[in-house]
């Protein structure tokens, strides 16, 4: 098929022009064509029609190749033109070529008219190509600008200049905004920037750029850095991903963000959670201290006191032997209810401290392993690495306090047929396994809301610088597990920060 050419021939002879468009037609295209001779109808012909390429008479009566070619450039169009004249010598064609010509070609060669035409077709073909990528390249910087100038922070690329540094190869507008200093200052002089940072801050930093670089990882850095002019703190994140350009070296591309104001609320996030953490250790600390006293003084002072009553009602009853049978009767009735007074002070005082703790971590355990045994009617075994374990008495109460809420928790939901307990010490650490055969944890058992023995069993884990673990599945049975330090935990230091602000 025949390929379409949208040809405007400016000839005042139609023979040539005919001559010509045979030419073209026997070089494999089918031109759709008008011949022109006067520049008003030249300039008639390119305002209402598109054309492919012109093809020129160099002299005409009443029009030039140069006039065409003027009105060419004066109405900025890409269109090639090609010259072809029956007589034009070399300066002539010099000068077609000077001002805007593709090509000559004589009309005794038209033979060349055709591979003229192709090359100049596949030639403007490429510039318009080249001017439209460049527009489109134009317009994606332009848009990368919009969004760059747009980010709340500092968009760069870094690459390392052999081993004493690093260099900006591109620094965004919000450098100025963020570290007070223009973007460039920062490509004239990198190393103001790392002169910004906290030593500690700046060691990690070159650490993770060069892991970065060797292992091809992103860089996540956190730090603080002093502005040069208003000495202003700031908490600064860096986000770097590395390329390799030029072969072999790292370029990384990333964002710098001012975090002060996060970072700020995550310090006082941490230090109001690290004294509710102080608060509910003291309070639960407190608690155990009043349990254990009023555990004391029940089975102490109540208790001895019932006692001494119901040796007094004894003798009583030994001496109403021969009294009346009413009087008798009131007196059993008293002793009864002593016995049942002194049965309940002795359950109130096991609840509130067991006796058996003062015997030991494992004797307590296996005592309540066995009440819990007896009340639920569920095998509860308990195994221990050793014969006992010597612990904190803080320690065992926690620990004892955590195995009572888990039994407890076993009772209402598991739906357990069996119960195994595990006490060992290992790694300078007590720890505390109770395994069931019931229903299963799952997460939102967790989550829901009014979970306050779960939680305050975590809780209670962490204040002694341990952790309470839950482990299980729907049908598979739950797995609770506590290990704590027998040593004391020290506290954590607050994290402390200086002048952090809010500025971009």
């Amino acid at each position: 098929m025949k390929r379409p050419l949208r040809i405007l021939i400016v000839e005042d002879s139609k023979d040539d022009a005919d001559l010509l468009l045979w030419e073209v037609r026997s070089g494999g295209f089918d031109p759709a064509h008008l011949r022109v001779d006067t520049l008003a109808t030249m300039g008639a012909a390119l305002d209402t029609r598109e054309w492919d390429i012109i093809v020129s008479d160099y002299t005409m009566p009443q029009f030039t190749g140069l006039a065409a070619m003027r009105l060419v450039q004066e109405r900025r169009l890409d269109l090639p033109v090609i010259i072809v004249s029956g007589n034009i010598g070399e300066e002539i064609a010099v000068e077609a070529m000077r001002a805007g010509a593709s090509d000559y070609v004589m009309k005794n060669s038209l033979s060349r008219l055709v591979p003229a035409i192709e090359r100049e077709l596949r030639e403007n073909e490429a510039r318009r190509a080249g001017r439209a990528a460049q527009r489109e390249l134009q317009e994606n910087e332009a848009r990368l600008r919009g969004l760059v100038s747009n980010i709340p922070g500092m968009v760069f690329q870094l690459v390392r200049a052999g081993e004493s540094g690093y260099l900006f190869p591109y620094v965004s507008e919000g450098s100025l905004a963020l570290l007070e200093l223009t973007p460039r200052q920062l490509l004239d002089e990198p190393a103001r920037f790392f002169d910004m940072l906290f030593d500690e801050g700046r060691v990690t930093l070159e650490q993770d750029l060069m892991r970065s670089a060797r292992e091809k990882i992103a860089v996540n850095w956190e730090g603080r850095i002093r502005t040069p002019a208003s000495r202003t703190v700031k908490w600064l994140s860096l986000r770097l991903s590395p390329r390799i350009v030029d072969g072999t070296r790292v370029q990384w591309e990333g964002i710098m963000m001012n975090i002060s104001r996060s970072k700020q609320a995550e310090i006082e996030i941490n230090e109001s959670r690290q004294r509710l953490s102080e608060l509910s250790a003291h309070l639960q600390s407190a608690k155990e201290q009043e349990r254990t006293k009023i555990a004391r003084e029940v089975h102490d002072d109540i208790g001895g006191n019932l006692t001494a009553i119901k040796i007094d009602l004894l003798w009583l009853i030994n001496r109403l032997g021969k009294a009346g049978p009413d009087m008798l009767e009131k007196a059993r009735a008293i002793e009864a209810l002593a016995d049942r007074t002194m049965e309940i002070t002795s359950r109130i005082a096991r609840d509130l401290r067991p006796p058996l703790l003062e015997l030991g971590l494992l004797a307590a355990i296996e005592w309540e392993a066995g009440e819990f045994q007896s009340r639920m009617e569920i095998p509860c075994i308990v195994n221990c690495a050793g014969e006992d374990i010597a612990v904190d008495p803080e320690l065992a109460s926690a620990l004892f306090s955590i195995f009572r809420e888990t039994l407890t928790n076993i009772s209402k939901h598991a739906h357990a047929t069996a119960v195994h307990v595990h006490l060992g010490v290992g790694d300078g650490k007590v720890s505390l396994s109770v395994s069931d055969n019931g229903r299963g944890i799952q997460n939102t058992d967790l989550l829901k809301a009014g979970s306050f023995g779960l939680r305050g069993m975590l809780e209670r884990g962490r204040n002694l610088g341990g952790e309470v673990s839950f482990k299980g599945a729907p049908g598979t049975g739950t797995t609770v597990t506590v290990r704590l330090p027998l040593a004391a935990a020290g506290q954590p230091a607050a994290a402390l920060t200086e002048n952090a602000t809010d500025a971009p």
